[in-house]
């Protein structure tokens, strides 16, 4: 297979993404690389790196034969998976520079990034995905080729259109491998585009040293070993999943199976068994949410067992953080709680995990704690697509829950002006594509980027306690963090989505997405005690996100809600790719129910 340009011994060697990959294969090429779920056998098939290398070069070979100069890019709109990463290294190994793109977007934000980086090919998985974009009437007439993983439909009269078993078929015979194209660290190794809560995505240029250096400092941070397996369902279109989920298991020389999609994660997490999983809160919250409705409707005896193994595992997490003194009862209780109970919720997420990561958002206290309690360590880290994206993570020994950890080795952070997190490494992206005065705006000429977040440094641990520009300013003169109250109200299990909104306005609002069969429950314990209608459906919602927020100030209280049960989606505008809100675009779908309440004076 190709050799490479440079022969890095050691991970510290490796300096750009190609040399990562050659060094894995050179040093592993017998391991397991990869793992997939093959729908045709019906079983999950591995592969190993030197078969993933001899299945990439088929990539490099077709993208050699476009004849793109290094520098160029391409956008890749796939869902995680083998063709994915394929195309992703065949363009690194070619000098040109990904453009990842998350899967569901909708068709407008999928046409700006097209255009805005000027991509040269398009690897898309489906036709009728392709004849979304095209009916958005904007031209992309830099799109020279457009790959596609499934045709199925009636032909396109796109010349450029070309099915992608006949692309990789069409690279000339090659005689011989084909060498990387040389690249320097500081070239190009991703345009990827930030979220965009507000206005359109901007395109963040990352460098081979920003992931790189990143890389390095999480491996000396926490060590993945060869036999771990990650599971792999956060989009690869997010840094989170690239750095974390990607290119760090090719570092660590550990495997990486891909999901099949998010309804059939717990299935896959069952099956596949992980021992690593980076995730976004939401994966948590929602087994959290499984848990206490269970114990809602268990029996005295089980929730006594629950409750009894939560409290003594919580006990034996500040023990062994040495925030507390281990207790002999608990120490002789906990083998026996950990298999009645312990065990068998964490079954759930496969019953192998060792390390869960929780980043992209903050984690309700609630949440966490009890994951901690049943022995499973995850780790809050902090982070952003600007920073490639790790800034600080926490460690199983070294493990605070308020925080985000300590910052990692060779990334300096300082608070500016309002208390705003700064911070300056290697890892910090090099700029905004095409925009200066955005990259001006937010980095500094000494290498100092504005993160729009505030926060404390505690002896080196950062705590994030809240976002500049999110914050709320009533009528009133209060001034309230709406993620703080959102991320509480998703404790509830009740509670599946949560946008709080005040800005202005004499009080807070919580519009809420609801979890349709804990909320078919509160309404029979309702009619139970005599309480129906609309009304009483009102109070009681009330009462929970009362209750949900009780630690924050009175004026922090919402005291209207407004409920739907149709969750809010990332193709329908509403959430970014990693699931947050997009707080303009959802007042503005509600603009007229938000009216209708602030119309009306709340009951006090």
């Amino acid at each position: 297979m190709p050799g490479p340009i440079s022969q890095p011994q050691t991970l510290a060697d490796v300096r750009t993404l190609p040399e990562l990959l050659r060094w894995r294969i050179n040093a592993t090429p017998a391991a397991e690389a990869y793992r997939h779920f093959d729908g045709k056998a019906a079983r999950w098939v591995g592969q190993s790196w030197h078969e993933i290398d001899v299945e990439f070069e088929r990539w490099r070979q077709a993208l050699a034969a476009e004849g793109f100069a290094p520098g160029e890019r391409v956008a890749i709109l796939m869902p995680n998976g083998i063709p994915h990463v394929a195309m992703d290294q065949a363009a690194l190994s070619r000098g040109l520079v990904p453009v990842p793109m998350h899967a569901v977007d909708n068709p407008d934000s999928i046409t700006y990034i097209l255009a805005d980086s000027g991509a040269l090919l398009l690897f898309v998985d489906t036709l009728e995905r392709w004849r979304a974009i095209a009916a958005t009437g904007q031209p992309l007439d830099a799109l020279k080729r457009i790959v596609c993983a499934d045709m199925t439909g009636p032909g396109p009269a796109d010349t450029r259109i070309i099915a992608l078993d006949a692309w990789l078929a069409s690279a000339p015979e090659a005689t011989a491998p084909l060498p990387d194209v040389a690249v320097e660290p500081d070239d190009l190794a991703a345009i990827v585009y930030t979220s965009g809560t507000t206005g359109r995505p901007k395109g963040v240029m990352l460098s081979h040293d920003n992931v790189i250096a990143n890389v390095q400092a999480i491996a000396r941070r926490i060590a993945a070993e060869p036999h771990d397996v990650f599971l792999s369902f956060l989009p690869l279109s997010h840094t989170f999943e690239r750095t974390g989920g990607y290119y760090y298991p090719i570092a660590a020389g550990a495997c990486v199976a891909y999901a099949r999609s998010v309804p059939l994660l717990s299935e896959d997490l069952r099956h596949v068994r992980p021992t690593v999983l980076i995730s976004v809160p939401r994966i948590y919250e929602r087994i959290y949410a499984l848990i206490v409705q269970h114990r809602a409707s268990a029996g005295a005896l089980e929730r006594a067992l629950l409750d009894l193994t939560i409290a003594v595992g919580g006990r034996r997490f500040d023990a062994r953080q040495r925030r507390a003194a281990p207790s002999l009862p608990d120490r002789l209780a906990w083998p026996l709680l950990q298999r009645l109970v312990a065990d068998k919720v964490l079954a759930q997420l496969g019953g192998r995990l060792r390390i869960a990561v929780s980043g992209g958002a903050p984690i309700a206290e609630p949440v966490i704690r009890l994951f901690l309690a049943l022995g499973l360590d995850i780790l809050q880290g902090y982070g952003m697509t600007e920073t490639s994206p790790v800034v600080s993570v926490n460690t199983p020994e070294d493990n605070d829950p308020h925080s985000v950890g300590h910052v990692l080795d060779g990334v300096e952070v300082r608070l500016g002006e309002n208390d705003e997190l700064l911070v300056r490494g290697r890892n910090v992206m090099l700029g905004y594509w095409h925009k200066p005065e955005e990259t001006r705006r937010v980095k500094q000429a000494d290498g100092w980027l504005h993160t729009g977040d505030q926060a404390r440094i505690e002896n080196g641990r950062i705590t994030i306690t809240g976002r500049i520009k999110d914050i709320l300013v009533t009528s009133t003169g209060e001034k309230i963090a709406p993620v703080d109250l959102e991320t509480a109200i998703l404790a509830d299990p009740l509670f599946e989505q949560a946008l709080v909104i005040g800005e202005q306005r004499p009080f807070l609002t919580a519009l809420v997405v609801l979890n349709a069969k804990a909320w078919t429950q509160e309404k029979e314990r309702l009619a139970a005690s005599g309480k129906q209608g609309g009304a009483a459906e009102r109070a009681a919602l009330l009462a929970r996100i009362a209750s949900a927020v009780k630690a924050y100030p009175s004026y922090a209280t919402p005291r209207a809600v407004w409920w739907t049960l149709d969750p809010w989606t990332i193709g329908a505008g509403l959430l970014t790719p990693t699931l947050k809100n997009k707080r303009p675009a959802l007042e503005h779908r509600f603009a007229a129910e938000i009216e209708q309440i602030y119309a009306k004076k709340p009951r006090q």
